[in-house]
């Protein structure tokens, strides 16, 4: 009621700038739940742009930064191996479902959903792809992935896409390890994995270095001169410049 929305404001006042009061808790619930499925959508997007580019022989990454240097109409998002956290992955899915139950059916969220989920899958057939241009198969390759955490400079690996991608290289026989600073052990299939030093000859005796988060901790230069390949799902190595053995999203 209006006595409680007024009290809440003075609470989140405390901490916040601006306090936006709208009418009601089903509102400000609807709030949260098109922002991350906006940002669910348009990553959806970025990530179909990505494949398009691939095929096209065209840099996604550079596409998107030239498309950002518009001064309106675009905000640019960018891709990856998949969508992680505990918001972005479920509050799309929770208005579907909501919706549903109503006899609509939201195409879109339904749409980005299905691409964004697709992202794993992706990754590892990129990953096959590079080490079969070395004429190696992803069966019994050694494959190190730099990032587990959902994104840069946290621990927060909840329903991170990383772990899909392990998981299906797993699956695919290879022989997965992982590095991240912030992540010293996780479950992979009911694997308990640890965090490896990300040691010279752990880079060099790796088929394929697979960035799957972007970590500023990790010197990626050092990371692409040493390792014999490296498949880049975030652009991390950007500022190394071009290089035959860096293959990006």
């Amino acid at each position: 009621d209006a006595a409680s929305a007024k009290l809440a404001v003075e609470v989140y006042g405390q901490i916040i700038e601006t306090v936006v009061p709208v009418s009601s808790t089903r509102a400000a619930e609807t709030v949260k739940l098109l922002e991350n499925s906006f940002r669910a959508v348009n990553i959806a997007l970025v990530n179909e742009m990505a494949q398009v580019c691939h095929r096209l022989g065209l840099d996604v990454w550079e596409v998107i930064g030239a498309a950002a240097t518009k001064p309106f109409g675009f905000m640019a998002f960018y891709p990856g191996p998949g969508i992680g956290g505990h918001c972005i992955p479920k509050d799309p899915q929770l208005l579907s479902w909501k919706m549903k139950t109503l006899n609509f059916v939201p195409r879109f969220i339904e749409l980005s959903t299905n691409i964004n989920q697709a992202m794993p899958d992706y990754v590892v057939s990129r990953i096959a792809d590079v080490l079969n241009e070395g004429k190696k198969a992803l069966h019994g390759s050694r494959i190190l992935v730099l990032g587990v955490a959902y994104k840069p400079g946290i621990s927060d690996y909840r329903e991170s896409p990383s772990l899909d991608v392990m998981d299906l290289l797993l699956k695919r026989k290879a022989a997965v390890s992982y590095h991240d600073p912030f992540v010293p052990r996780v479950s992979v299939g009911g694997r308990s994995m640890a965090s490896v030093p990300l040691s010279d000859r752990a880079l060099r005796s790796a088929d394929c270095v697979a960035v799957l988060t972007a970590h500023k901790e990790i010197d990626y230069g050092r990371v692409v001169r040493l390792a014999q390949a490296v498949f880049d799902a975030r652009n991390a190595t950007r500022s190394v410049g071009s290089d035959r053995k860096v293959h990006r999203l």
